[in-house]
């Protein structure tokens, strides 16, 4: 009985801590999780925001010469119907880096279910991933994104 209590007040403080944090006015145990993933959320949107800033920047001030140094921006979405979209885009061309995304995608098991790519005078890739219920179950956008985040690596590295 003691230890149902300790375990009740427990949690109790660390929703309490959870609510200062997340600066929620939530009374209800499911409102105050609500408001901190909603939180986290927002906190993602404005990393996003901000590595796509610092990314503008240097391209626009000219630290981005070499198509090494500049970096595609990339961004990965979950869809409602099971998958993900991966969205990449390069002010230069990028030769050879399609076939490092599509193997970092086949490891994480994704299957490609639609793809877009233009790579004339730049790089734009636009990937549909999904099907495999048991992978994508077992993984979040995130993932996906520091996957394609290595394969540029990779790709990098090997050119």
């Amino acid at each position: 009985m003691v230890s149902r209590e300790h375990n009740r007040a427990a949690l109790y403080e660390k929703l309490q801590l959870l609510r200062s944090v997340t600066n929620s006015h939530a009374v209800n145990d499911t409102s105050i999780i609500i408001d901190a993933s909603n939180y986290i959320k927002e906190l993602k949107g404005k990393v996003e925001r901000l590595n796509q800033d610092i990314a503008t920047s240097q391209n626009s001030t000219g630290h981005g010469k070499n198509h090494h140094q500049q970096l595609p921006v990339v961004t990965v979405d979950t869809l409602e119907n099971r998958g993900f979209l991966v969205n990449m885009h390069s002010q230069t061309s990028c030769q050879g880096l399609l076939v490092f995304v599509f193997e970092a995608l086949e490891e994480l098991g994704l299957q490609v279910l639609e793809a877009r790519v233009s790579c004339k005078d730049s790089f734009r890739l636009e990937v549909v991933g999904g099907d495999n219920v048991q992978a994508i179950e077992n993984m979040d956008a995130e993932a996906v994104k520091q996957a394609v985040f290595q394969a540029i690596r990779n790709w990098i590295s090997s050119t």
